[in-house]
């Protein structure tokens, strides 16, 4: 008996093609770069499963070029590169993984964060680049975290989890959401509701950590920027297209806000024009998620997902539905 068909469109953790490989009959494109959108629509035409990443679009297209498809697993939490919708209209399971990767994303936000605020960045760049001449009161001088107000924009697992690690720092959080979160929870992590534009009016750093939708589309813009304090710092590791990257490049260059730390971005993997000469900046080419631990997770679920829908024929625990 013939095994069925997937495809999976980039390397993955070895883990992930071991579970996989005793039940399909594996395309799999080992490449750490996203494949040309032609050559995915030619690939995928006579799978029944298919293992992606947030880099390829499965709508209307795909779904027409893949008669036989069954199943999507996608390699992510987020699934806005997925229309559920139509997806379900044509009885296509569509899984992801979620809830496995807040801890390393808290964790690398508060990295930017750090590495923002005490410009290591650049004080690395300085001493590789021979510039160090010895210790100077006013070298590379940077904010102080401890003490300082963070504002925490989406406070869902991981917005929460940043905030827990803020009690180390003595920090006072605040925290937007389009649902307030329960009292004891708001308790437990000292953090008080407020107004997205309380919020940005009073924090000295600000985090997002929400969802990308229409809603959520530059919601961080010119005016938020402008509410902003002066000696403010945006972080964003949640998607890019949430901060309006050409309004933050202008914020940045006309020190309407101090910095930024920044693991996505709006057109990814490009960056915005003028955004890599802006030294206040921290770029990171989306690493949060970037652990061993977490990646190799992240690929067990996702292929899990694919053997659910596709040998078990069961309703997957990381099922999204429409």
């Amino acid at each position: 008996m013939s095994k069925i068909k997937i495809l999976v469109t980039r390397r993955v953790p070895r883990e992930c093609l071991d579970l996989l490989e005793p039940h399909f009959d594996i395309d799999h494109f080992n490449r750490d770069v996203a494949m040309e959108r032609k050559t995915l629509l030619k690939r995928v035409k006579d799978k029944e499963g298919v293992l992606c990443m947030l880099t390829d679009a499965v709508n209307g297209e795909l779904l027409a070029a893949a008669p036989k498809l069954t199943a999507v697993s996608t390699y992510s939490v987020g699934y806005d590169h997925i229309d559920v919708s139509a997806c379900a209209a044509r009885g296509v399971l569509v899984t992801n993984t979620p809830g496995v990767l807040t801890e390393s994303t808290a964790d690398f936000t508060w990295a930017l964060l750090l590495a923002a605020a005490r410009r290591v960045v650049e004080g690395d760049g300085h001493m590789r680049g021979g510039k160090y001449k010895g210790w100077d009161p006013l070298l590379l001088l940077g904010t102080d975290v401890f003490g300082k107000t963070l504002g925490v924009v989406g406070f869902g697992r991981i917005g929460q989890a940043v905030s827990k690690r803020a009690s180390g720092f003595s920090m006072r959080v605040l925290y937007h959401d389009p649902r307030r979160a329960a009292p004891e929870v708001e308790e437990a992590l000292n953090a008080r509701y407020v107004s997205l534009d309380e919020l940005l009016r009073e924090s000295d750093f600000v985090s997002i950590h929400t969802v990308l939708d229409s809603a959520t589309h530059h919601l961080i813009g010119t005016r938020a920027f402008g509410l902003m304090k002066p000696s403010a710092t945006i972080i964003n590791a949640a998607r890019g297209p949430i901060v309006d990257e050409k309004a933050l490049v202008k914020a940045l260059k006309t020190r309407k806000i101090r910095g930024a730390g920044l693991d996505v971005y709006e057109w990814e993997p490009r960056m915005a024009s003028g955004l890599a000469s802006c030294r206040r900046a921290v770029l990171a080419p989306h690493l949060a998620s970037a652990s061993l631990e977490t990646r190799t997770k992240m690929g067990v679920m996702a292929a899990q997902g694919l053997i659910d829908g596709l040998i078990r024929r069961v309703r997957s625990p990381y099922r999204v539905d429409s």
